[in-house]
């Protein structure tokens, strides 16, 4: 059997499969965030405790041994840990926007776009190179006691192991200091971003593995694999490997990825490039900051339970009789396919007359328009597969196919652990039938006329985005 530990941004996960790839078992545990003031920020000890509880759970339940278990987890942020992986301070998360006046500065004197043409990351203040710098700047005593800044799933895999050192795999090491072409460091990046006396916080990229040793949760011996970071791993997941075929997770963060085979640094600076275990292979990846977190926030404002949700779609007619939503919620702005760290979400059309029901069926239009615009940026050509918690709403998947134009490949289960478990045979030469493994669950096609409805939609929400993006601006 084997095991993936997907550590997300509000859950944490634990899947076992057999050799064919069925899903034996889940375990899960919820993770707290802590919001305050532009900080998104998370306790690096519950995550791991976390981590261990779903391991023992689901393993405590299996009817034999584990071959092999892989890890991913949520990238970006910044977690800083001592030499033997514990914290120095809580986890900054991906979704913190403190370092949003850096980023405003960089994207106004030009080290936004030179560090793009070097590296392909479009920074956003969420990542790894705002946020040391803005560390540097305000809590210099933290990264003083740090040995190393790292990613969720590089804590959790040195804590697990005992390893020495933190490591760090090339998905991770991706943005913003990775020249996807060399797979290794720019270290004009780092100067760039005034971090030259901050460089050795910076883990060492490899193909990490960790064999024969007791891992806290896993049975003795297991042999762990640690990568690629969550978009890649469900990327490997839903089998999105040859160039042009795309992915699109409908989690918290809505992430568009398209495989490639070749980094092209020259377009507008948006998203990134993320580096894979195979060399020359790419995923052009536009990973918008919020997905289902901007439904969560209208189901609760609203009093909406999630098991409404679908008759609720069905009650209101393609339009949500005029209102409209940029679905931009997240205190740090937006970061793909275009970065604007001011930009906020906006209602519109609302009136006396509006239902719940409108304002659901236009979140998750706008929601499904903005995957559209992720997608036209990253290049998507072939197929399109569909992931992640959204994918558990059929009525919403049918109003997603609708609003993209094209069908839906929607692979169910636990799509980035079953990457991780992909990604640790490769690295140990296990074969897996990953064909077998990735075998889509059902296929959506839209309906042709929703669809044209849809296209002219989509045109107005660019164009009420532009204006969005003009006011944040000023």
């Amino acid at each position: 059997m084997y095991v993936g530990i997907d550590v997300g941004t509000s859950m944490v996960k634990a899947a076992a499969f057999d050799r064919a790839g069925r899903e034996l078992g889940v375990e899960a545990r919820p993770v707290g965030l802590d919001l305050r003031g532009g900080a998104v920020e998370q306790d690096m000890d519950e995550v791991y405790g976390a981590v261990v509880a779903v391991l023992r759970a689901l393993t405590a339940r299996l009817p034999g041994p584990v071959e092999l278990a892989g890890l991913t987890g949520q990238g970006d942020g910044v977690w800083l840990v001592d030499a033997a992986g514990r914290p120095v301070r809580p986890a900054a998360s991906w979704m913190d926007g403190r370092a949003h006046e850096l980023v405003d500065q960089w994207l106004a004197d030009g080290t936004f776009e030179t560090v793009f043409r070097r590296t392909g990351s479009a920074m956003f203040p969420g990542c790894p190179g705002p946020l040391l710098a803005w560390l540097d700047r305000h809590e210099p005593k933290s990264l003083d006691a740090a040995a190393a800044a790292v990613s969720c799933k590089d804590m959790v895999f040195q804590r697990l192991t005992g390893a020495a050192r933190a490591v760090t795999d090339v998905s991770d090491a991706s943005m913003p200091f990775l020249d996807p072409r060399t797979r290794s460091y720019d270290d004009r990046v780092v100067e760039l971003l005034g971090l030259t006396h901050r460089r050795g916080l910076l883990a060492d990229v490899s193909d990490p593995v960790a064999t024969g040793e007791t891992h806290e949760g896993l049975p003795p011996g297991t042999r762990l694999a640690n990568g690629p970071y969550d978009l890649p791993a469900c990327a490997l997941g839903a089998g999105v490997t040859a160039p042009g075929d795309g992915l699109l997770i409908v989690g918290t963060c809505l992430a568009s990825l398209v495989a490639t085979t070749e980094p092209a640094l020259d377009g507008e600076p948006a998203g990134l490039y993320i580096s894979t275990d195979r060399p020359g292979h790419w995923l052009r990846a536009m990973p918008a900051m919020v997905g289902t977190a901007a439904l969560d926030w209208v189901l609760t404002t609203t009093g909406v339970r999630h098991p409404e949700v679908d008759a609720l779609l069905a009650a209101t007619p393609p339009g949500a009789h005029g209102v409209r939503v940029l679905p931009y919620f997240a205190p740090s702005g937006e970061r793909a396919p275009f970065v604007e760290p001011r930009l906020r979400a906006e209602l519109s059309g609302v009136s006396l007359e509006s239902t719940p029901a409108d304002l659901i069926r236009a979140t998750c239009e706008g929601i499904g328009y903005a995957a559209r615009h992720c997608l036209a940026a990253a290049g998507l050509t072939g197929t399109l597969a569909v992931c992640g918690g959204g994918t558990r709403s059929p009525v919403w998947m049918r109003l997603l196919a609708d609003v993209l134009g094209r069908p839906l490949r929607v692979v169910g289960g636990e799509v980035g652990a079953r990457g991780a478990v992909l990604a640790a045979a490769e690295r140990y030469g296990v074969t897996l039938d990953a064909d077998r493994w990735t075998r889509p669950t059902l296929v959506v096609e839209p309906d042709a006329d929703r669809a044209a409805y849809y296209t002219k939609g989509y045109e107005e929400h660019l164009e009420r985005l532009a204006a969005a993006r003009d006011r944040a601006r000023r």
